[in-house]
Formats: structure tokens, sequence, C-alpha cells
């Protein structure tokens, strides 16, 4: 069973930086497209960035630019540094992973598995 907890949330002033990761287990880390998405109250969830397993990413288009995600397979943990944070950031992000072909592995794609998420507040 998949596995995912997020880590790395928290409150910073508007342009500021953050770095969240991603703890996998329960299955093969290396074969699955990984994601980070994000929710605000009111909103619905957006596709913030994703990673193939070959380590291709793609960003949605408010965060290129100023997120980036990465993946370290060997430690089964996904990242996402988020550098020039906004007020509009402000959300839980969650973790999400599934095993699909690398042609859908989209910011609009909804993955199978999902961690519980964690908080960031950005404030002006």
């Amino acid at each position: 069973q998949v596995q995912l907890v997020e880590s790395g949330g928290g409150s910073v002033q508007a342009g500021g930086s953050l770095r969240l990761s991603c703890t996998a287990s329960g299955y093969t880390y290396s074969h699955y497209c990984m994601g980070w998405f994000r929710q605000s109250p009111g909103k619905e969830r957006e596709g913030v960035a994703v990673i193939d397993n070959d380590g291709s990413a793609k960003y949605g288009d408010s965060v290129r630019g100023r997120f980036t995600i990465s993946r370290d397979n060997a430690e089964n943990t996904l990242y996402l540094q988020m550098n020039s944070l906004k007020p509009e950031d402000t959300a839980m992000y969650y973790c999400a992973a599934d095993s699909v072909p690398i042609w859908v592995c989209l910011p609009s794609y909804e993955l199978a598995s999902w961690g519980r998420g964690t908080p960031v507040t950005v404030s002006s």
C-alpha cells in the first residue's frame, strides 16, 4: 500500500522560501509519477508540479520559475523548493503518486495516492 507523508510546511513572509518533503513507502518509488498539489479554502485543488520517473518536471503556470520539484529515488523522497513565495501560495500542500505512463504525468492529471498534506501560510 502506498504511503506518503509530507513535512516542511509552515509560515513565512512574502518573498521567503520553504522546502517541502514527502517520504514515500509501500511501492517501487522510482517507477512512479510524483507530484505536489495544493488547495486553499473555497478553491479547487491545483496541480503545482509533477516529476516522472525519468526526472522530467512539469509545473503549473502560477508557480513556474519560482518552485522546483525534485526527487531522490535512493531515499524515496520527493521535494518542493518554493522561492519568492506570495500570499496567494497559501494553501494545504499535498504529495501524490501514481504508476502512470510518462505522457500523463502532468499537473492536470489526478494521481491515485495522496498524503495528508502540510500547510503553508504566506503573509504579506
